[in-house]
């Protein structure tokens, strides 16, 4: 923003002075553009879980094997914005194939007071995740580990990068992508 009104101010006096023209200030502004514009695409376009800020996290005590042992869940919580009112926790659910030894990130949003997760059948995991005295708060979700993930703001869902690793990938307010 600073080196567009420094581009605008020079542009103005260009145009009324009739001085030279800012060449500088306008490769300065346009480079400041396109890099703006590739952090903002490389952030909506390119996610992936591997981004999760990994330096503070804290497993949590629910882990919970599938019925025949083939699945094993595990959470996860991050803590952000230090002290007060405006710090917080996310959470996030990590599957591991017991059987090819592989980890895949399901679900991640922010922690609320009543987290739990339960396996409902072989693939099919339910996540309790809720604010009781908050009607807005709700981010439990039933998710087939196989097929569906979960992105509390939709940058999985979104992301290029992900869309082999998942069927269905919903975020907050149930809106899904395919």
């Amino acid at each position: 923003m600073l080196l567009f009104f420094i581009f605008v101010s020079k542009l103005i006096i260009f145009f009324f002075k009739r001085n030279h023209f800012p060449k500088k200030t306008l490769t300065a502004f346009v480079a400041g553009l396109v890099l703006f514009f590739g952090l903002f695409i490389s952030i909506q376009y390119f996610f992936t879980f591997r981004t999760i800020d990994k330096k503070l996290i804290q497993k949590g005590p629910e882990s919970v094997s599938s019925p025949s042992g083939k699945y094993t869940a595990n959470a996860y919580y991050e803590p952000y914005g230090g002290a007060g009112p405006s710090s917080g926790v996310n959470v996030w659910v990590e599957i591991s194939n017991n059987e090819n030894h592989t980890i895949k990130t399901i679900y991640y949003a922010a922690a609320k007071s009543q987290f739990s997760m339960e396996w409902l059948d072989e693939v099919k995991l339910s996540i309790v995740n809720h604010e009781s005295k908050y009607t807005n708060s709700n981010r439990s979700i039933e998710l087939n580990v196989d097929k569906e993930i979960y992105h509390e703001n939709g940058l999985a869902c979104k992301s290029l990068l992900m869309k082999d690793e998942y069927v269905t990938c919903y975020q907050h307010e149930s809106t899904s992508y395919n």
